[in-house]
């Protein structure tokens, strides 16, 4: 259990590293650098154990490069889920990792459930396990121990309440999809209402709610919201429907956004949101010019660094 609010750890790690960029950590097989493929291929076993090792190798060279400059890391679940048992180990180990480095880890798994359900995807992602009670010897472990999850909010209250309370009691947050970054989001999100407004409005109003009780020193709660960077214009709006929402912005770099269309998700004070890139940082290598993909890790870093003057010129 932890006494201290899931924001306020948040906004305090954006503060020391004097940025709010966040690594989305979305490893591709086919983009890992040979040699690591090599190296996890001639260590035998399967070929997902291979490339669960592989990828973990690779991340772990990113975490390297950049543990020191960014607040947090988003590993997204489906690309180690897509190597089974093997993959989900890695993506735990990813997350354990990171946090040995001092990273703010998000879990980027858009759990979406009611009920037991959800309290089970809350357990696993942010809290502890209670096992074998029944048979007189007490287990208690964490098992992703991700510092907070992404989740789909659109199922209401009685699917966010679980993560609210895994959140409360652990000091862990979420991020809940309000406005999202892709084009056909707005086929829902942007249905207008008889009596006015949007739909990803009325999200943004009971995500406020939810989370209002639960707000740190810092000013912002633990319950936060996805809202996409390439909407720049609603995301204004939800601004000032959610003040005291952390804002995780995707859609900056490879979907299109840059630092103007992320401003808008920021608060007067410079804070209130962390902005990712994934592949344009992790992936950063590919991109140059006669690129060394034995240079994989210093490739993200500068990414990271241009990534970082890129948004300092607009907060």
């Amino acid at each position: 259990m932890s006494d201290k609010n899931f924001a306020d750890r948040l906004i305090a790690a954006v503060k020391e590293k004097g940025n709010p960029i966040c690594v989305g950590l979305d490893p591709r097989l086919e983009l890992i650098p040979k040699h690591l493929k090599k190296k996890a291929l001639e260590a035998g076993g399967t070929p997902m154990k291979a490339a669960s090792e592989a990828i973990l190798e690779f991340n772990k060279g990113i975490l390297d490069a950049v543990a020191d400059i960014v607040p947090v890391v988003k590993p997204q679940i489906a690309f180690y889920e897509l190597f089974g048992h093997d993959g989900v180990w890695a993506y735990q180990e990813t997350l354990k990792y990171a946090k040995a480095k001092g990273l703010i880890t998000i879990a980027d798994a858009k759990r979406n459930d009611i009920g037991s359900t959800a309290a089970a995807y809350a357990q696993a992602f942010l809290g502890e396990v209670e096992m074998f009670e029944d048979m007189g010897q007490e287990v208690v472990v964490p098992i992703f121990d991700a510092d907070s999850i992404t989740v789909n909010a659109y199922l209401g209250w009685d699917g966010i309440k679980p993560f609210v309370e895994e959140g409360a009691k652990y000091g862990k947050g979420f991020f809940a999809l309000v406005k999202t970054s892709n084009p056909s989001g707005a086929d829902l999100q942007d249905l207008e209402l008889k009596e006015g407004g949007q739909i990803y409005e009325v999200m943004g109003n009971l995500m406020d709610s939810w989370g209002a009780d639960y707000i740190g020193e810092s000013g912002y709660s633990l319950a936060g919201a996805v809202v996409g960077a390439t909407y720049p214009a609603q995301a204004a709006a939800l601004r000032k429907i959610m003040p005291k929402a952390i804002f995780l912005v995707p859609g900056y770099g490879a979907q299109g956004g840059g630092a103007e269309d992320v401003k808008p998700c920021f608060n007067s004070d410079g804070l209130g949101a962390v902005v990712n890139s994934s592949r344009g940082i992790t992936f950063a290598y590919t991109k140059k010019d006669g690129f060394d993909e034995m240079a994989y890790a210093e490739a993200a870093r500068e990414a990271v660094e241009d990534m970082k003057k890129d948004l300092e010129g607009v907060l």
